[in-house]
């Protein structure tokens, strides 16, 4: 196995203990310390990758002084917050969940704005070169079904955090999500094999790749 595959499977069993570990804690008589635990670690993960984002990769001390720095906040602040933490852990769960499907709906709908690219569009073009009408509309419609979905997702797991038991309500939050996305995927392929039969097929991977690897000031058309 590969070193880069080796850090993937890493990386995707990590993301599994974190989900199976929010889930027990969401469950009757866990410990609240963990579910505080488990609350902010993504937050202090995000302020360190930012921190070190910031200070510039190639100056590792001023990494080193900046990620210290954070610590060091965290010591003196985090304390002082335990006890709410404990208390309202399911919250903070709720605004990350949330602020993660805000921003792919954001992700996609900023391109749905007059004088952009859908979204899906840009990348169908950097896969296929071109397209004609039929399919930019497709896709514009692809890049609305996904900003939609995403938003869906939101009130969904407000309205459960709201009405039902914590428990119910992390089990769609971490484990039912990914398969609903993983399902309007594989619907909107095979519909786009019956609007589009005349466009070469590409896979996720394939449209991915393509996006990330153009430069940046051609992400718009």
């Amino acid at each position: 196995m590969s070193a880069r595959r080796l850090r993937q499977v890493l990386i995707a069993l990590s993301l599994l203990a974190y989900a199976l570990l929010e889930q027990y804690s969401n469950t009757r008589g866990a410990p609240r310390a963990l579910g505080a635990l488990l609350a902010v670690t993504p937050l202090v993960v995000a302020m360190g990758l930012v921190a070190v984002r910031a200070a510039g990769a190639a100056r590792a001390a001023r990494a080193a002084l900046a990620l210290a720095g954070l610590l060091l906040a965290c010591a003196l602040v985090l304390p002082a917050l335990w006890v709410r933490l404990e208390q309202q852990y399911a919250r903070l769960y709720l605004l990350q969940q949330c602020g993660v499907y805000l921003t792919l709906a954001a992700l996609f709908g900023r391109t749905l704005l007059p004088h952009a690219t859908p979204l899906c569009t840009q990348w169908a073009l950097r896969v296929h070169g071109a397209l004609d009408a039929q399919a930019r509309r497709y896709t514009r419609q692809v890049t609305l079904a996904w900003t939609l979905f995403f938003l869906a997702v939101v009130g969904t797991d407000i309205a459960l955090f709201a009405t039902v038991a914590r428990s119910a309500w992390s089990l769609f939050a971490n484990f039912l999500v990914l398969p609903l996305a993983a399902l309007l995927f594989a619907a909107e392929y095979r519909l786009r094999l019956r609007r589009l039969p005349s466009m070469p097929r590409a896979s996720l991977a394939q449209m991915l790749s393509a996006y990330l690897a153009a430069p940046r000031g051609t992400r718009r058309s």
